[in-house]
């Protein structure tokens, strides 16, 4: 599903560095000294089964900081801020193993979810800037109507 691809505001995408050598690669996702890091709260990772939708939520303190570690996502960004300009704004990303390595940073407030796309299942890391708090998270199931976004998904697979 294609939806309005307005940059939402305060979302950033950043191309990060692969270093390939005979050994292997080393895939850069987030240094203090980059212009997109505010501070340190946990890192960890976050593994989504092939078809299987984690989302809707959105944090009211957090920062989220996405890269895709292995497998293929569809990230889905939708921004409900009353104060945001580009309230009304769904944002679509794949993120893929094979692509370049991109991290996406998720400002508070903004709804997010993904889906995995590949098989068996996909790893997601993320580093956030403050550690996680069940206080300051806000979730709704994947067919909540103020969404009106279609996951094409198996209503009998677990989401959430």
């Amino acid at each position: 599903m294609t939806r309005n691809q307005t940059p939402i505001d305060g979302v950033k995408i950043v191309e990060k560095r692969i270093i390939r050598d005979q050994r292997g690669a080393i895939y850069h996702m987030l240094r203090s000294d980059d212009p997109e890091f505010s501070k340190f709260g946990e890192i960890y990772f976050s593994e989504v089964r092939n078809g299987i939708v984690k989302g809707w939520h959105f944090h009211t303190l957090m920062s989220l900081n996405y890269l895709l570690i292995s497998g293929e996502i569809l990230l889905v960004l939708f921004d409900d801020r009353e104060d945001s300009p580009t309230r009304g704004s769904y944002n679509e990303i794949q993120l893929k193993e094979a692509d370049q390595n991109k991290l996406v940073q998720i400002p508070p407030l903004v709804w997010n979810g993904f889906k995995g796309v590949a098989e068996p299942r996909s790893i997601v890391a993320n580093c956030s800037d403050i550690p996680h708090d069940p206080d300051e998270i806000l979730r709704k199931p994947i067919d909540d109507p103020i969404f009106n976004y279609d996951w094409q998904v198996d209503k009998n697979l677990p989401h959430g």
